[in-house]
């Protein structure tokens, strides 16, 4: 078997690995919020409502419609399969399917490390583990749900971004419409886009990193003035709809819903301080990187709250980033992308509850598990300090699927 062929049966047999647990640890979830399923059914018949109220909370009544405020694009992605089941047997099969998606977001980050020259396959392996099993995709697809499907998608699209920026030739058109659907499913992706320009043409590292800092001379960026306007072409058709479905529902190009929707009293409070503020950022940034969980007498030992979890327990192995080149201009827009589109749920109101980890991280995910895999490519072997990190992150994770029955 040739290394390609052995490289791809590996990732398909991880994939299908992933599925299986994702499948076992999820099916016996209801999160009893399908709304996808109905908005793609509502979509379908030419509406934009549904004619139920699918929950309490996270929904704008208007008279006998119901709006739900997530970004549309799942719903239409979805739109096939409700064609064919049926909204409700979609909703009863939400398991499977988010499952299915998690899945196919291991093969996307598989691929993505064979685009970024991760040749040995243990380190390929480790790195698409550490995604799989020691980050918040693996809690957001055991719990499910409206609010958890979407960031299943999400990450999908952002890696699909990412994997043609490091094709041989990436197609600028491409990486727009796939960013733009990504705005349509996640809007804090948006803020990722002006660093996709500048990745397209960014040329890649020289073998000797002390040359010319990393570049040759001929590879230096220029003003792709031509390719970022096939990308503007391609990302423009997604800020229209944006605005169309927002006018379509409530009049107002710019109102999402967000500010509108029915929430508990406590997270109502938070909103009255602003939907975006300075003031939310302490807490996001305490659920983000320092929350911990209680200490109790009975295994496992510790409960957590729904609140959040550090990154540092959740996800160690993601430290290997550190050691990204950073002689390479790429590393850099990676970094960027991941904290660009992290500022703005800093600053959001809801906190992302109820979480395992800061399920918001997961926006910025992609970006760091390339950065994992530029750090990887370039070191001898992963190590045993950094497998330990990740098992270390796997059997947190794993905890998580423990609580997702119990918090």
């Amino acid at each position: 078997m040739t290394d390609t062929r052995r490289a791809t049966a590996t990732g398909l047999a991880l994939m299908a690995l992933a599925a299986i647990v994702y499948w076992f640890c999820n099916r016996d979830f209801d999160a009893g919020r399908g709304d996808f399923f109905y908005l793609a059914d509502a979509f379908l018949h030419g509406r934009t409502w549904l004619e139920f109220r699918p929950g309490p909370f996270d929904v704008i009544a208007m008279d006998d419609r119901f709006f739900v405020p997530f970004a549309p694009f799942p719903a239409i992605a979805l739109a096939p399969l409700v064609a064919v089941l049926g909204p409700v047997t979609a909703d009863q099969l939400e398991s499977g399917i988010n499952a299915a998606l998690a899945a196919f977001d291991v093969w996307l980050c598989w691929v993505l490390l064979g685009r970024l020259e991760v040749s040995r396959l243990g380190d390929r392996l480790a790195v698409t583990v550490l995604f799989a099993f020691s980050t918040a995709i693996w809690w957001v697809t055991t719990r499910g749900g409206v609010w958890h499907t979407g960031h299943l998608i999400a990450t999908a699209l952002t890696f699909g971004c990412l994997i043609e920026l490091w094709s041989p030739r990436p197609r600028p058109w491409v990486v727009g419409v796939i960013a733009g659907f990504a705005f349509l499913t996640r809007a804090p992706l948006a803020f990722a886009i002006p660093f996709y320009a500048l990745l397209l043409d960014v040329r890649r590292p020289v073998a000797e990193p002390e040359v010319e800092g990393g570049f040759t001379p001929s590879s230096r960026p220029r003003w792709p003035i031509r390719g970022w306007a096939l990308l503007a072409a391609g990302v423009l058709p997604s800020v229209g709809i944006f605005f169309f479905y927002n006018v379509a529902r409530f009049g107002d190009p710019l109102e999402s819903g967000y500010a509108l929707a029915a929430l508990p009293a406590f997270l109502e409070g938070q909103r009255q301080l602003g939907l975006f503020s300075l003031a939310h950022v302490p807490t996001n940034l305490d659920y983000f990187l320092f929350h911990l969980p209680q200490r109790i007498e009975e295994p496992p030992f510790f409960r957590p709250d729904g609140l959040g979890l550090s990154v540092l327990l959740m996800s160690p192995g993601l430290l290997i980033a550190a050691l990204s080149p950073w002689r390479v201009w790429r590393s850099w827009l990676l970094l960027g992308a991941a904290v660009a589109v992290l500022v703005p749920t800093l600053l959001y109101y809801g906190g992302g509850w109820l979480q395992y980890g800061y399920r918001y991280f997961l926006d910025s995910i992609p970006f760091v598990i390339a950065l994992c895999g530029l750090a990887v490519a370039r070191r001898p072997g992963i190590g045993g300090g950094w497998a330990l990190l990740i098992g270390f992150g796997v059997l947190i994770n794993a905890l998580g699927v423990y609580w997702a029955y119990r918090i």
